[in-house]
């Protein structure tokens, strides 16, 4: 049985971490978390422009890391597209090396998180106001660019576990 890598995007407090986690949960399986968060832990900064093929690579190293111990599923929570679209949103350009590992990476289903819950500062510093609107203006630009097909998932949690559950059917 083929392991299916499952993207879930949006912008900063869309839901995608509790929504990664919750599906891990409910599928009994793999899920992996955002890198970027670890990294401002660590550094205690926010990334620069600089850094970003960096926190990139590394989500995405972590991706096929879950794929060798997953079952039916990997959830990821964001994807080096997000990466492409902060780059976008914060440095106005995509380093040419980002765009390729972007264009590299392949995902069976891609989720992507309404921002229809309650914005909080997630404490990474990075948007000490909501980004909502244009960081999900630029994601949008860049799902039909790209032609990623992708599901809507919007509402609280158990109304967005039922809509994944319509596409990936029951855990």
């Amino acid at each position: 049985m083929k392991t299916m890598r499952i993207a879930i995007v949006g912008s900063a407090s869309s839901g995608k971490t509790t929504l990664a986690q919750a599906l891990a949960e409910r599928y009994r399986d793999v899920w992996v978390p955002e890198y970027l968060r670890e990294f401002v832990e660590l550094r205690r900064r926010v990334p620069v422009e600089g850094d970003q093929l960096h926190i990139a690579e590394t989500q995405a190293a972590r991706e096929d890391l879950a794929m060798a111990r997953a079952g039916r599923f990997v959830f990821c929570d964001t994807t080096p597209l997000m990466t492409a679209v902060y780059s976008r949103h914060y440095f106005g350009r995509v380093d040419p090396r980002l765009e390729q590992l972007v264009a590299a990476r392949r995902y069976d289903v891609t989720l992507a998180c309404a921002p229809d819950i309650p914005w909080t500062p997630d404490g990474l510093c990075r948007e000490p106001e909501d980004q909502s609107a244009p960081v999900n203006a630029i994601l949008a630009e860049e799902l039909a660019a790209r032609a990623i097909a992708h599901v809507r998932i919007h509402g609280p949690l158990e109304e967005r576990l039922r809509q994944v559950e319509e596409v990936l059917g029951r855990g």
